[in-house]
């Protein structure tokens, strides 16, 4: 069976994330990796843990547009357009940021998501956003609940969060330039 909120997180593990640590959290999607976007030292874990290629961004999930202004995100009257009819929501777009947070983008852009589920939102408003990559070894199938995602990783991260199984598809991923809208990777949105 699905679950489709995810539990609350215990005030412990929102701590461990504020301070730089790396847990593994069930999303709006499937289970992700996750350390918050100011920690340099937890992004670089997340590559290691994960073996995840350096040219890879992580997804960045928010918990208000308004967060969009604070990372220096350029948005376009088509992002516009595209967040008003799919924010909240299981859509990833790639944005242009400020020079600050480069070191996430990887020269790609940065991959954010405003995710509907209200109980994870409130977790970002205490947390701050964060920087996520689903819950498995690089190419290998992502973890649908914590027992999966302890066999990845084991005592290598600082918690597992419980959400019971997740079974969404991944998040669909769009790239804007101008007016086109280029779909990296098709998932629970279907564009139109």
């Amino acid at each position: 069976m699905t679950k489709k909120i995810i539990c609350k997180m215990n005030q412990k593990n929102i701590e461990i994330l504020k301070r730089g640590g790396v847990g593994v959290i069930p999303t709006d999607t499937i289970y992700g990796l996750a350390c918050s976007i100011f920690s340099v030292v937890g992004v670089k874990r997340i590559y290691e843990l994960k073996k995840r290629e350096e040219n890879k961004p992580p997804v960045i999930i928010i918990s208000d547009i308004s967060d969009l202004e604070k990372l220096g995100a350029d948005i376009s009257p088509t992002h516009l357009k595209i967040i008003e009819k799919y924010w909240p929501g299981k859509l990833t777009i790639i944005f242009r940021v400020s020079e600050e947070y480069k070191y996430l983008d990887k020269g790609l852009g940065l991959a954010i998501r405003l995710p509907a589920d209200e109980n994870l939102r409130n977790i970002l408003r205490q947390t701050g956003p964060l920087a996520t990559t689903s819950a498995n070894y690089s190419e290998q199938i992502p973890a649908k609940n914590i027992i999966e995602a302890e066999k990845y990783f084991g005592d290598k991260v600082d918690f597992y969060e419980d959400g019971g199984n997740l079974n969404s598809e991944p998040s669909t991923l769009v790239k804007i330039n101008g007016d086109n809208i280029e779909i990296l990777r098709q998932g629970a949105v279907k564009i139109d």
